[in-house]
């Protein structure tokens, strides 16, 4: 993937992301495209929000999508590497790409993914990395609690 087009799209999750923060909830935003570039859907973490312990970013963004046909082609765009439990729903549905905002405040399931034929693009941005590490570093149990610690 060009990683141009990668880093456009990764805008969208990062607006979402800041709009999660704004809420008072964890800063992780996700887009769901399509084969052809369309944003199918966004959406932020809402655990906090919702009470509701499966709103990942990327959960609601695939819900926000609605129902497809198929998701062969599609890319899930997130600004945190996804945990098990969106790496799952990305295998489940044969998401076929993922592009990753940063890795470096955690390290989820995107190498498992690759294993499983999932095209990931990791981009290491400064700004995804800056985001997660002022909000880990003021709120550490609200962080451990959205990884399962």
């Amino acid at each position: 993937m060009d990683q141009e087009q990668a880093r456009t799209w990764l805008t969208t999750a990062v607006a979402e992301a800041r709009a999660g923060l704004a809420e008072g909830g964890i800063p992780i935003g996700a887009a769901l495209y399509g084969p052809d570039g369309t944003l199918l859907g966004r959406g932020h973490n809402r655990r906090v929000q919702d009470g509701d312990p499966s709103m990942h970013a990327e959960t609601a963004a695939f819900r926000a999508a609605g129902r497809q046909r198929t998701y062969r082609g599609t890319t899930m765009v997130t600004t945190l590497s996804p945990c098990w439990y969106c790496s799952g729903l990305v295998r489940q549905f044969g998401i076929s790409r993922v592009v990753i905002g940063e890795a470096a405040t955690f390290h989820g399931g995107h190498d498992w993914l690759a294993e499983h034929g999932v095209e990931i693009v990791l981009l290491d941005d400064p700004e995804c990395i800056e985001l997660m590490r002022d909000f880990i570093e003021k709120n550490p149990d609200l962080w451990n609690e959205d990884i399962g610690v």
